[in-house]
């Protein structure tokens, strides 16, 4: 019994897979495909002793080429090995399963995750024995060989040919048509380019370019898909607008990551109308960095304010007169521009005064007095004047501490603040006011 079990635990489920790349001959009797399994059968049949036994699943590809493993055998094949019903892979030669070196490592990866060996009968070409796994281990280091210099060919190609202002694929930009593996100009488009860096030179700005754009009616690129549909076509957004100012391809040049190279197409913007733009985005920049600064930390409300439809309300700034204007507008008047925003664009100092003074007649409310003290009763000696005073404090100090630290105190106590064409609403954090008041009673932050 204990020899009939030792056979049994050794035994290797061996399936046999045949390929043939054109359908000549598959209509004869005996074809390729018959000879192929019977040699793999054959040394099956071998190997009886070492308790190999042939699954009675075919796995045969006819007409089907060895360049790729877009096969329906070879696809059940891996199924079955995947799914642990398989121990050996048995070829005829090693082409019949792959004829790419690359396809071959992909394959045999997935034949060691799940400890199926591979055998190609006459070529002694056998990764059960050690030998056989040595020779395998040269075949994937040329595979691995081969898949470095062909991506350093690519490379090298991609690169030359971009130097040589090549156009090398991808979705053709607004404005340009691609035509023979070329770039050119769509007149149809190109007025809308044209228009687009006329306006912003006029404007500016993005958004109001965005907005002039769309109101004459002009879209972003129309890409036609497979099945009918259609992509692009939308309104241009202030993000849109920017990268196609932004775009050295108008002004004739092809890029390849982060130069820039002289190209085959023909140029939509004069050198010196892009050059005027960039001026302007760069000066823009600047004033942003410089705004963005003073907008972040002086804009403690920044995260807690929403709009209708759930939409954050941004912290923004501008200038006139050397004098810095800090706003919150919706993202949606960000991208599309104020005229499609829910709300009006909110000037910083009269909602945060407006959120402060709201606060303020809520601490001293004595229902939430009251409230504050029965929930820190729970856990601290604190009578009912003592969160009147901490209360008071609060209210009496706000003006005094930093940006930050009223950033911070806020988020202790507000979870968020909705906003709308009525008024403010405030929602608090269920411990939001006890764990304020317990730190009034010990130590406040002073400037």
């Amino acid at each position: 019994m204990g020899r009939s079990k030792s056979k049994i635990k050794d035994l290797k489920r061996c399936a046999v897979y045949t390929r043939k790349s054109s359908e000549e001959g598959l209509e004869q009797e005996f074809n390729s495909l018959h000879a192929q399994r019977e040699a793999g059968e054959a040394y099956i049949t071998s190997q009886k002793q070492e308790g190999w036994i042939l699954v009675p699943d075919e796995y045969d590809d006819g007409g089907f080429s060895g360049g790729n493993m877009e096969r329906p055998a070879l696809q059940r094949l891996m199924k079955d090995v995947e799914a642990g019903k398989i121990d050996v892979v048995v070829v005829y030669k090693v082409d019949r399963l792959s004829r790419s070196l690359a396809d071959f490592a992909r394959l045999v990866e997935v034949f060691d995750k799940h400890q199926v060996s591979f055998v190609a009968v006459t070529q002694q070409f056998n990764t059960t024995s050690s030998m056989g796994r040595l020779t395998l281990n040269i075949l994937l280091s040329f595979a691995q060989f081969e898949r470095e210099v062909t991506g350093e060919r690519i490379r090298d190609k991609f690169l030359l040919s971009k130097k040589k202002g090549k156009w090398m694929g991808g979705t053709p930009p607004l404005g340009y048509d691609v035509v023979d593996r070329k770039l050119i100009p769509n007149e149809g488009e190109a007025v809308i380019i044209r228009e687009i860096f006329k306006t912003f030179i006029e404007t500016r700005s993005q958004i109001e370019t965005a907005e002039r754009i769309n109101e004459m009616g002009f879209r972003t690129k129309r890409l036609p898909r497979k099945g009918g549909q259609v992509a692009g076509s939308k309104k241009f957004t202030r993000t849109a607008i920017y990268k196609l100012l932004k775009s050295r391809l108008y002004k004739g040049e092809i890029g390849h990551k982060g130069e820039w190279y002289p190209g085959e197409h023909k140029a939509l913007i004069k050198p010196d109308v892009w050059e005027q733009v960039e001026t302007i985005l760069q000066g823009n920049s600047s004033t942003r960095q410089t705004d963005s600064r003073h907008r972040n930390t002086r804009s403690f409300l920044r995260g807690f304010l929403f709009g209708p439809e759930q939409e954050a309300l941004i912290p923004t700034a501008s200038r006139s007169k050397g004098k810095l204007h800090r706003y919150y507008v919706s993202s949606t008047a960000r991208k599309h521009g104020h005229k499609h925003s829910p709300l009006p664009t909110l000037p910083a100092r009269e909602i945060e005064f407006l959120v402060v003074e709201h606060l303020r007649d809520l601490l001293k409310q004595p229902e939430i007095i009251f409230t504050t003290w029965q929930m820190l009763t729970d856990q601290d000696t604190f009578n009912e004047d003592q969160v009147r005073e901490a209360l008071n404090d609060l209210s009496d100090i706000w003006n005094l501490l930093f940006p930050e630290e009223q950033r911070r105190l806020m988020k202790l106590l507000v979870s968020r603040i909705d906003v709308h064409q009525q008024g403010i609403e405030i929602r608090f954090h269920q411990e939001g006011i006890p764990n304020i008041t317990n730190e009034l009673q010990g130590e406040v932050t002073w400037p």
